[in-house]
């Protein structure tokens, strides 16, 4: 099932906030269309697109996933995102791949604190946007409710395009206030009437409203409608509707139940009739600066907005097409790697199932296996002579140390990991040499939960976490020297070195190295050796086991043996003479202090605050960037906000967003180092 030309596609999103039903939506868009053969449900665990067994087992998407629907004679490609704020990546790069984002709100709960999250990036990213109010059919369900407060949220803009027969136990259908007809599902089929007379005056007040703000779309017919009080046309109507809806003067209101059926039917219609097409949504742009417009001529250019690994078929990579027709048995450039790869098939994919397409044209999206080169923001073009920008995704922000369970699980966790962080943008792996650890960072704990479990499911490795190890500094506050002397006599040569050392405090100027002798009483090769030995003693501290910074050392004195030195008893008197003197020399330990810049809604300003002055920070200063918004810039020990990102959704109601960096370092209080001394000694003890 391809689309046969650009204008017959329509890419709709479905965003929002976790529980409001968008998977639901999407599962009921697919059983009325005939795709699947039964209304799949993720509370009874045999949703078609909540397959995989993490997201079963929890009761929430976890991946993005495709339900492509015809409907009309046009391809709805339905992108199913997670609403829980760890997996916002794919959330993210479904609004890439879309023209409209369809914001999924729950009646009872209404617009909650992920969907404005995502309600402003899908402004900042220029995607349409419209709503759709699920589970009328629920207790307490209150469409005047939700719409007030979508009113209040995102402003004026926001009109109903349906409303509502009934609520709660009585909702039975919607009334389409374009064409002012009333839609009931029953059984196999839409019931399509005239509006029932006790709902007529508020379909007549939301009328009113829907001809106000689409007529702002057309100057001359504004004017018709606010100056000189004619009523617009159906027609002409119906002719604004793409116009305001593509260009965010119209933001449209739907509403049903995606549990009984009801108002489904009715907005697969209307994104038929009113959504953008691919070609509305402008060009994509690249990283040189060009734009590339959605265009079935020219040669295929397409964007990987996401990747998978199915146990069965291999890698999935998810593609946008830009460009021209992306056939199967065609060969396609990787701009990045510069590498070709052949394509044998262009799937479609509704959940895991995969079945070929003949192509896919531009603005249509297709599913490729086995591209073993490819990973998510990759540009693939028929030349290679084009690389679109990458998607603008949120810095995992939630770093934790992993380690295998066992030795045979250690040889396989480095592989096992790369391969899930190779599917998933918001997750980072690197090796912290420094900590000898391996760090995976995610955007919260509930994803580094899901790694876990996939690696024992998937691959097969038991890993657990540790305690992630701040990157502490040691320094001096006092100079001292002290005498490194080293000898040793064994059969034959022996080995002999003697120097003095003296350390000063060198704030900001890193580490320096003086030689003082004079006379030769050391030669110039020996005190290269001392000059290695100290380093390398101060890689591995003087009190803690942290590395040594800003510290000035001369060797002054000393003396050698014309048999028995050598460069490597010289590196050992080094060593001696330095931890020697650094005893003396009030030795201290810095911790890293990171600056933040912290998000969050008027509201929870003072809490933030109170809280970062809690945990030995302070706050630098504030901004309001816009009406009921504050950026809080703040310092604070670094040990104390690495895993801020849950800290603060708690604090904020999940409103919160930051980012962070270390920027400096200073010296912890007294009880901290002891603390840190006291923990370094016992891991001696035990041959740590």
């Amino acid at each position: 099932m391809g689309a046969t030309s650009t204008d017959k596609v329509r890419n709709v999103v479905l965003v929002g906030h976790g529980g409001a039903g968008k998977t639901s939506l999407a599962e009921a868009m697919l059983f009325l269309s005939g795709e699947t053969s039964r209304l799949g449900s993720v509370d009874d665990g045999h949703s078609t697109l909540d397959y995989d067994p993490e997201e079963i087992k929890r009761h929430f998407s976890i991946n993005l996933s495709l339900a492509p629907v015809m409907h009309k004679g046009v391809k709805i490609n339905v992108i199913d995102t997670p609403g829980y704020a760890d997996f916002v990546t794919d959330a993210v790069a479904g609004m890439e791949a879309a023209e409209m984002a369809l914001f999924v709100v729950d009646a009872v709960a209404g617009p909650q604190v992920q969907t404005e999250r995502l309600w402003k990036i899908a402004g900042a990213m220029g995607i349409a946007r419209a709503v759709f109010i699920n589970r009328m059919d629920k207790e307490h369900a209150d469409f005047d409710a939700a719409m007030a407060a979508l009113d209040a949220k995102f402003g004026h803009r926001v009109g109903a395009v349906q409303i509502p027969m009934g609520a709660e136990a009585d909702f039975r259908g919607v009334i389409d206030i374009i064409r002012m007809k009333a839609y009931h599902h029953e059984g196999d089929s839409e019931e399509v009437t005239e509006i029932p007379v006790e709902f007529a005056d508020a379909a007549a007040a939301a009328r009113d409203k829907l001809t106000e703000l689409v007529a702002e779309a057309d100057d001359d017919l504004m004017e018709k409608y606010l100056m000189e009080g004619e009523p617009l046309t159906q027609e002409e109507l119906e002719t604004l509707l793409d116009k305001a809806i593509a260009q965010g003067i119209f933001i449209p209101v739907f509403v049903g139940s995606s549990a009984k059926l009801q108002g489904i039917e009715d907005l697969m219609d209307e994104i038929v009739s009113f959504f953008p097409q691919p070609t509305a949504h402008g060009p994509m742009h690249t990283k040189d600066g060009n734009d590339v417009p959605v265009s079935p001529d020219g040669d295929f250019s397409g964007h990987v907005f996401k990747t998978l690994s199915d146990p069965y078929v291999g890698r999935l990579s998810f593609v946008k097409v830009v460009s021209g027709t992306l056939s199967p048995n065609s060969e396609i450039v990787n701009t990045r790697s510069g590498k070709k790869e052949r394509i044998a098939h262009v799937f479609k994919m509704i959940g895991k199932e995969t079945a070929d397409m003949e192509g896919a044209i531009a603005g249509d999206i297709a599913v490729l296996p086995k591209l073993t080169d490819t990973q998510t923001n990759d540009t693939i073009s028929a030349k290679g002579a084009v690389e679109f920008e990458a998607l603008p995704l949120p810095e995992p922000l939630y770093p934790v140390a992993v380690v295998a369970k066992t030795k045979a699980d250690e040889d396989k966790l480095g592989s096992a990991l790369k391969a899930i962080v190779d599917e998933d943008p918001g997750l980072e792996l690197k090796r912290d040499e420094e900590t000898r650890q391996t760090v995976l960072s995610a955007i919260g704990d509930t994803a580094v939960d899901v790694v876990l479990s996939r690696l024992h499911e998937r691959f097969h490795v038991e890993a657990e976490l540790q305690d992630l190890r701040i990157p502490y500094r040691e320094t001096i506050r006092k100079t001292a020297s002290a005498q490194g002397r080293h000898k040793k006599q064994t059969g034959g040569s022996g080995q002999f070195a003697d120097c003095w050392l003296r350390l000063e405090p060198n704030p900001g100027g890193g580490y320096e190295f003086k030689d003082e002798i004079v006379g030769g009483k050391i030669s110039k090769p020996y005190i290269v050796a001392i000059d290695k030995g100290v380093q390398d003693t101060m890689v591995h501290g003087a009190i803690a086991g942290y590395p040594v910074q800003d510290v000035r050392v001369a060797v002054y004195d000393g003396s050698m043996h014309a048999v028995d030195s050598n460069e490597m008893a010289f590196k050992t008197a080094a060593r001696i003479g330095f931890r020697a003197a650094a005893e003396q020399a009030d030795p201290v330990i810095l911790e890293p202090i990171a600056t933040l810049e912290i998000e969050v809604p008027d509201a929870y300003a003072g809490a933030v605050m109170g809280d970062i002055s809690s945990i030995r920070g302070r706050v630098l200063g504030m901004d309001a960037p816009e009406p009921g918004v504050q950026v809080i810039r703040a310092q604070a020990p670094y040990a104390e906000v690495v895993h801020y990102s849950p800290h603060l959704r708690a604090l904020s109601s999940g409103t919160g967003n930051y980012t962070i960096a270390i920027e400096s370092y200073e010296q912890v209080p007294g009880d901290v180092q002891k603390k840190l001394v006291e923990q370094y000694q016992k891991e001696r003890a035990e041959g740590h």
